[in-house]
């Protein structure tokens, strides 16, 4: 949790922050959150297409009416309140920023239509934009900014108006890799100072793991996990969790140092656990063999069979079927060496101290 945060749980008055059970009835489709989010915490919420994150979003914003549950920001019900009257910024996807306004009347906006004079609006907007960086960009109209700098002029738009609830709908997937990195730090540092709400929307998870103090995974309209991002990342609970923090990921019936997975297969583990649990272990932990090994120390050896091979990073990833459908990252040398390829039968090993094992 950031420093801000931190401060925020110790002192905040009671019922302050975001309370909410969002309920969206949409046809077949039906969201059904519940989040609690404190002043000065950053929640990112992550989930695959469709989930329903985007809803969530756009309920928290009052875009999306509530067909059931309750909105309360700071003590206050906002069931109900139109959108333009909720202390609430959002920074969209795309931005939105008015094509015809320099980024400083972008800015000033938001305050002037709180009411504040176009004097005042404007040195308002003039000293978000210097704790943007932006200062020299003032007079600049969108057209003339780069994405990162179009993305800073909306976060200062979003935070002019002073929001309690900050909500920001993915906003840096329209940035090339190059210039995400830099702007992802410079938004750490601005959402670190806020001392409201902050809610995101990513399907990144290295967005989420750097920006959000706590992260709600949301499937099919329900969250289905949620805690800080080292715990989620070391313990996922569901198939997507498991592929966005790249983990093979497992579940079955532990008895002692052994969890029997449905089908047969059994993963020996070094925790000692009974009753329903998963288990996961990286790519990276898995060594492939042409042949059976008969040296190796590892307690877990399947016969497999090479279903695919993409490059991930600087290495190859193998995804493999058979004894145990996995996936294993090697180095391009050693994926050489093997000769693998779609249909190649190879023996997968993985150490029982390299697995990580934890109730279901």
């Amino acid at each position: 949790m950031t420093h801000s945060a931190r401060e925020a749980g110790t002192g905040s008055a009671p019922g302050a922050g975001v309370d909410a059970h969002l309920v969206v009835d949409r046809g077949d489709f039906r969201l059904d959150v519940a989040l609690t989010v404190a002043p000065g915490e950053v929640v990112a919420l992550l989930g695959p297409n469709g989930a329903g994150k985007t809803t969530a979003l756009r309920a928290l914003a009052g875009l999306t009416p509530l067909t059931g549950g309750h909105l309360r920001l700071d003590g206050a019900t906002l069931d109900g309140t139109p959108p333009e009257a909720r202390p609430v910024g959002v920074v969209f996807q795309d931005y939105l920023l008015f094509p015809h306004l320099s980024a400083l009347d972008n800015v000033a906006f938001g305050p002037r239509c709180q009411g504040a004079s176009k004097t005042e609006a404007r040195t308002q907007a003039a000293r978000w934009l210097d704790r943007m960086g932006l200062a020299e960009h003032a007079g600049a109209r969108p057209r003339r900014l780069s994405g990162g700098q179009a993305q800073r002029v909306a976060l200062a738009r979003a935070l002019a108006t002073h929001p309690r609830l900050l909500l920001l709908d993915e906003p840096l997937a329209a940035l090339d890799a190059r210039t995400r990195l830099e702007v992802r730090s410079r938004l750490r540092r601005h959402l670190a100072d806020f001392e409201a709400v902050a809610v995101l929307v990513t399907h990144d998870p290295l967005d989420a793991m750097v920006l959000a103090d706590r992260l709600v995974v949301i499937e099919h309209g329900r969250i289905v996990q949620e805690g800080l991002p080292s715990d989620i990342a070391r313990r996922p609970r569901t198939d997507y969790i498991a592929q966005l923090v790249g983990l093979n990921l497992y579940r079955g019936e532990a008895d002692g140092h052994t969890v029997r997975l449905e089908g047969g297969p059994v993963i020996t583990t070094t925790e000692e656990l009974t009753g329903s649990a998963f288990v996961a272990f990286p790519p990276g932990a898995v060594t492939l063999y042409s042949d059976r090994p008969t040296g190796t120390s590892a307690r877990n050896l399947w016969h497999c069979e090479v279903a695919g091979l993409e490059t991930h990073g600087d290495r190859i990833r193998a995804a493999l079927t058979g004894g145990l459908p996995l996936v294993a990252d090697l180095t391009a040398v050693a994926a050489a060496e093997l000769d693998l390829h779609p249909g190649a039968p190879v023996w997968a090993a993985v150490k029982a101290t390299q697995t990580h094992a934890y109730p279901a």
